[in-house]
């Protein structure tokens, strides 16, 4: 089969209609990521897939960064120490280190997922944190096959946590992983993932 490019995948009309959660408060980040919000004075945080941001701005404080990233202008009004940027998660990078990093489903609808998770490691400052929502089912080889077990190795042995049950990804402080696959495109006509969502498969090769 054709798989899309970058700039193809985020003109599909499943990245471009992914309404999920697009609307989310910040107890969804909770209970999605398991993590404990608001912030605490001087914590730079980075919202990927941000939908609307209604959860940043719920969090918002003026001794606090938050920058919320998504490919969809349609934010809620920006508040001090809050920004929002219309970009592409996959091209876009902070211009200093960040204390966490959050996609709340959003890597459902990337093409390049891994080559996005090794980014987002490398943002980290030192005792920073990434949590994501990540189906390891999403990510393909060439033929369109699983990689199932040998991707969650290699994920782990490059420093990532995952958790099979939660579908949740993380990774602890600074660092510069590095996972043995080429990517290859997106298949926006995978279907629907566990979420009950038309979601993007992501296919790659194994590195020689």
């Amino acid at each position: 089969m054709s798989l899309l490019d970058d700039e193809s995948l985020w003109s599909s009309s499943v990245v471009a209609n992914c309404a999920m959660n697009r609307e989310r408060g910040l107890a969804s980040y909770r209970r999605e990521l398991g993590i404990d919000l608001p912030l605490t004075a001087g914590t730079r945080w980075v919202d990927l897939c941000c939908g609307s941001g209604k959860a940043l701005a719920e969090a918002a404080r003026e001794d606090a960064t938050i920058i919320g990233v998504d490919l969809v202008d349609h934010h809620v009004p920006a508040r001090p120490g809050l920004s929002f940027v219309v970009a592409p998660v996959d091209r876009w990078e902070p211009d200093a280190p960040v204390d966490l990093v959050t996609c709340v489903h959003g890597l459902h609808y990337v093409g390049d997922k891994l080559g996005l998770l090794v980014r987002a490691a490398s943002w980290l400052a030192p005792g920073g944190r990434l949590v994501a929502n990540f189906d390891v089912a999403g990510v393909r080889r060439a033929d369109g096959t699983p990689f199932g077990a040998t991707l969650t190795k290699a994920l782990r042995d490059a420093g990532f946590t995952y958790d099979n049950r939660k579908r949740r990804i993380g990774f602890l402080g600074h660092g510069q992983p590095r996972l043995p696959f080429v990517y290859l495109g997106a298949d926006d006509k995978a279907g629907p993932n566990y979420t009950g969502q038309p979601a993007v498969h992501s296919r790659y090769e194994d590195e020689d």
